[in-house]
């Protein structure tokens, strides 16, 4: 299978678009920073994939959010991607969790909040309530809802030889208004028949020749999808430069030093008094105490 890659595609004469998107090395590291249920795990890597499926159908840059909250054992679990398919993610959950765990019975009752966030222009956000028993279902839900084209989705998690995957598939009537839906129906049957095994193991290129073999198909250039986190010791220093001084002081004096953790990446950053004075003070100690 090709590594961590994203495919966009059109059907000639038809106004749908798909998308194929196969994850390995980047759901692996985004899941790597904690010990999450299996449960969580799966639904982390579905979401990873919803994510990285609808920042592609961005037309320009910026990014998206896709956060579920809910009243559940698990009570947030959140990925960010942008235009370029950087992702990042994290979940909150408490206690133990079956592993075969369905989505109402992690999140109980709650909602999904998809924020779009242009680099240029109006953020953007719709919300839908968890009414599905899927992930797939409630985000064809929340498209039916607010965008009201006409969308599926495949998302898939499992196993190859002892290493986390993940993959799906999205198919979307186009907004040019000549979308026809028995054409959509057509093309979402032949998606259907897609297995686990073949997104899991196959090439992309191999996959959508399986499934659309008698239609006519646009492939596109692929775009790399990559894990990375935006924490930095610099970003850690500036939040803490946005707090009064004298209560910062404070607390260094209480316990020592002042720690952030980036629930994203799992990193830890540590400020003790000579940091804090070269945050805090131009005239201080050297700004590479904070770099």
């Amino acid at each position: 299978m090709a590594q961590d890659s994203l495919h966009r595609y059109l059907f000639d004469g038809v106004s749908v678009r798909g998308e194929l998107v196969q994850l390995s090395d980047s759901f692996q590291q985004l899941t790597g920073s904690k010990d999450y249920p299996a449960a969580v795990k799966d639904l982390l890597g579905e979401l990873m994939v919803a994510t990285s499926l609808l920042t592609a159908t961005l037309k320009f840059e910026g990014s998206i959010t896709v956060q579920i909250q809910g009243d559940g054992p698990v009570s947030l679990i959140v990925i960010n991607g942008n235009h370029d398919q950087v992702l990042r993610g994290t979940a909150r959950w408490n206690g133990d969790l079956p592993e075969a765990a369905t989505l109402p019975e992690l999140m109980g009752k709650g909602h999904i909040v998809i924020t779009i966030e242009p680099d240029q222009g109006e953020r953007y956000q719709g919300i839908v309530g968890l009414e599905g028993d899927t992930l797939q279902e409630c985000l064809e839900d929340y498209f039916a809802r607010s965008e009201q084209l006409k969308t599926r989705l495949w998302l898939r998690t499992g196993k190859v030889d002892g290493e986390s995957k993940a993959a799906g598939m999205l198919l979307q009537i186009l907004p040019d208004g000549m979308g026809n839906e028995d054409d959509f129906d057509h093309l979402a049957k032949l998606t259907e028949t897609v297995k686990d095994e073949e997104l899991f193991n196959l090439e992309a290129e191999e996959v959508l020749y399986r499934l659309y073999h008698q239609e006519n198909v646009k492939v596109y250039e692929p775009k790399n999808v990559t894990f990375k986190c935006s924490c930095s010791r610099e970003r850690s220093a500036s939040a803490i430069a946005a707090i009064e001084r004298q209560e910062v002081e404070k607390m260094v004096a209480e316990t020592g030093n002042i720690k952030l953790h980036c629930d994203y990446c799992g990193a830890d950053y540590e400020f003790d008094s000579v940091d804090i004075s070269a945050i805090f003070d131009q005239n201080g100690p050297s700004s590479e105490a904070v770099h």
